[in-house]
C-alpha cells in the first residue's frame, strides 16, 4: 500500500514538474521539443509519455489551465469607475504574464483558439461593459464602436506584454506601461492616465496583490 502510494505521489510531481517546465521553455520557444521540455523536468522523453501521448496533448493542457487561471483573476476584478476597472484588468495581466504569454502564442494554433476563446468570453464582456459605461458617463472615449474599442484595449495590454518579450521590463514599470496604454487607448493623454494611477490607491504597487 505504501508503495502504491508513493508511485502515485511520484507520478502526481512528474506531471505537475512537465506542465511547470513546458510553460517556462514555451515561453522562451513556442516550437520547442518535447525532449527540451522533458530535459527542462529532469525527466526522459519516455517519462512524459506516461502522461501525454503527445506534444499537442501537454500544450494544450498548459494553455488550457493558463488561461483558465487569468480568466479567473480577470473576472474577479471589479471597481465602480470603469477606468480605474480597465487599467486594473490591465495590471492583473501584467501579474498573469507568463500565463497570457503562452495564451497569445498558441491562441492562434489550431484548435486552441477555441480553448482561449470560450474562457476569455466573461473577461471580455467585462471589458466591453466598462467600454459603454464609461462611455456613458463621458469618461470614455464615444468617436469608437464600444466593441472595436474593448477589442482595441485588450490589444493594447497585450502589446505591452509582448514588447516585455523583446527586452527585459521589471514589474512595477510594466504594470505601470500596461495601464497606461489600456487608458490612453480609452481616450485618456499620458498626463490624464498618469494622474489617474497615481492618485488611485488601488492602482497603486501597494493596492495590488
Amino acid at each position: 500500500m505504501t508503495e502504491t502510494r508513493t508511485l502515485r505521489r511520484d507520478a502526481t510531481e512528474n506531471r505537475q514538474a512537465l506542465l511547470v517546465a513546458a510553460k517556462a521553455v514555451l515561453n522562451r520557444d513556442p516550437d520547442a521539443s518535447l525532449e527540451t521540455i522533458a530535459a527542462e523536468a529532469g525527466l526522459s522523453r519516455r517519462a512524459v509519455y506516461g502522461h501525454f501521448a503527445t506534444r499537442e496533448a501537454l500544450v494544450g493542457e498548459v494553455v488550457a489551465l493558463g488561461v483558465a487561471r487569468v480568466a479567473d483573476a480577470l473576472t474577479q476584478v471589479r471597481h465602480p469607475d470603469p477606468l480605474v476597472q480597465l487599467a486594473l484588468i490591465a495590471a492583473e495581466l501584467w501579474r498573469e504574464v507568463e500565463h497570457v504569454r503562452v495564451m497569445a502564442m498558441f491562441a492562434v494554433r489550431g484548435p486552441l483558439i477555441e480553448v482561449v476563446t470560450d474562457a476569455l468570453r466573461p473577461l471580455r464582456a467585462r471589458v466591453l461593459e466598462s467600454v459603454r459605461d464609461g462611455a456613458a458617463d463621458g469618461s470614455i472615449r464615444t468617436d469608437i464602436d464600444a466593441v472595436v474599442l474593448a477589442r482595441l484595449i485588450e490589444s493594447a495590454a497585450i502589446a505591452v506584454l509582448d514588447e516585455s518579450n523583446r527586452r527585459p521590463i521589471d514589474s512595477g514599470t510594466g504594470c505601470r506601461l500596461a495601464m497606461l496604454a489600456v487608458l490612453s487607448c480609452a481616450g485618456l493623454d499620458w498626463r490624464e492616465a498618469g494622474r489617474l494611477i497615481d492618485s488611485t490607491p488601488e492602482l497603486s504597487p501597494a493596492g495590488g496583490k
